[in-house]
């Protein structure tokens, strides 16, 4: 049996299509109509993934996200019915891994899937990478400053392994879309704003230099502080 799924959705028809469109592919599929159910369902099965619907009746999907992340660092899929860039990052601020508008498509949800899958399983040849302090291990996909061991989630430790595999090198922001999220999420999204946040807080806790730079207009680089 392949990686155990979770979806929490309340619309009857998109849960079964979604279960039968994994089930198909080889998932195991549990299934929740509520979230909490589906927290309760997370808890007793601890999914491989979880496919997260936001507008959910009694406890809304954001709470269940933010829940799910305090956790583990289960990968998240949300779905939205909004398409507004806001909803969108208010979403990924709760700590999802990635989203998709209704209506979408199964093959390109499936691909995602597939996509956060592999990159949480951990590298069958693990490589340490070193800038400065900065320590980070793609074998168990953990950062170390000095003792203080950083968790990361999928899409942080993507980001910041990007940083350190090109040190010093300014990454202009076409660069960052193609190599963390592989498809275009428009424009006007700040999603990169969002995560570098996300790494910055993380890396500079407890009054730690600031490793990752803006470089206004073109992108972010990865150096020692002047």
């Amino acid at each position: 049996m392949g990686a155990r799924i979770l979806v929490i959705e309340d619309d009857e028809g998109i849960l079964a299509f979604l279960r039968r469109g994994l089930a198909y592919e080889g998932y195991e599929v549990d299934v929740a109509t509520d979230g909490r159910a589906g927290l309760d369902i997370a808890v007793q099965r601890p999914p491989d993934l979880v496919v997260l619907d936001l507008m959910l009746p009694g406890m809304d999907g954001l709470d269940v996200c933010r829940r799910l992340r305090a956790g583990g660092d289960v990968p998240i899929i949300i779905l939205t019915a909004k398409d507004g860039v806001n909803d969108r990052v208010i979403g990924l601020d709760m700590g999802a891994d990635d989203y998709m508008v209704k209506p979408f498509d199964l093959d390109e949800l499936l691909a995602r899937v597939r996509a956060l899958l592999r990159r949480a399983q951990p590298s069958s040849h693990p490589k340490i990478y070193q800038f400065a302090d900065l320590i980070l291990d793609s074998g168990t996909r953990q950062a170390r400053r000095g003792d203080r061991v950083i968790a990361l989630t999928a899409k942080e430790y993507e980001l910041l392994e990007l940083f350190m595999r090109h040190p010093r090198q300014v990454l202009t922001r076409e660069v960052i879309y193609d190599s963390v999220w592989g498809y275009d999420f428009g424009g006007e999204s700040n999603i990169i704003e969002v995560y570098v946040r996300y790494l910055r807080q993380k890396l500079e806790e407890g009054g730690d230099s600031r490793l990752i730079h803006t470089v206004r207009g073109v992108g972010y680089v990865l150096r020692q502080p002047d």
